[in-house]
């Protein structure tokens, strides 16, 4: 079977709006999202015949510039320190019981297919997500929405253990619940 042949020529105007938008949602500043999209286009055009079309190329090319958005926040974890991450007025003990487990249920979470498919959702969620300490919202979105291992984001973000990981990381999920119950979801 001959693999699909890639065509740069249309990869900007194919994949730049979906590649921009992954990135500026990672980053947050509209000119390094716009100059990791041009780093992972120039990454793509230079490895152009490795592309096996084993996945499509908005996936293939998606997955280039999730690597330079790693290589970029390793460069700049090293070269500034971020926030502990702490949210003000943040009391998780409302939240979660003696197991570590929600102590409520989000009230209108009874059909999640029908949600996630909602335009309106996932603009609240966005909102909910911006609204994140920086380095919260990098860590979440590494591990919840890219799905890295764990030791990756410790290495990613510069976080000394995995327990500081994990305790961040339900911080940024008790936020985005916090958020989310009060823009999304009706009592």
């Amino acid at each position: 079977m001959e693999k699909p042949a890639a065509d740069p020529l249309k990869w900007l105007e194919e994949h730049g709006d979906a590649m921009y938008a992954y990135a500026l949602l990672r980053v947050r500043e509209r000119a390094t999202a716009e100059d990791l999209v041009q780093e992972a286009l120039l990454a793509a055009l230079q490895a152009v015949d490795s592309f096996k079309g084993q996945s499509s190329e908005r996936t293939w090319l998606i997955g280039i510039l999730k690597h330079k958005i790693l290589d970029h926040l390793r460069r700049a974890g090293r070269e500034k320190p971020l926030d502990a991450g702490r949210i003000p007025g943040e009391d998780t003990e409302d939240y979660f019981d003696e197991t570590e487990h929600w102590k409520k249920t989000v009230s209108e979470w009874d059909q999640p297919e029908r949600s996630l498919e909602n335009e309106q959702f996932w603009s609240a969620f966005n909102n909910c997500l911006e609204r994140l300490p920086e380095r919260l919202r990098m860590l979440y979105a590494l591990k919840e929405i890219d799905g890295l291992e764990t030791e990756e984001v410790l290495e990613t973000l510069n976080i000394s253990t995995t327990n500081n990981l994990w305790v961040m990381l339900s911080r940024a999920r008790t936020h985005l619940r916090q958020c989310l119950e009060m823009n999304w979801f009706t009592a």
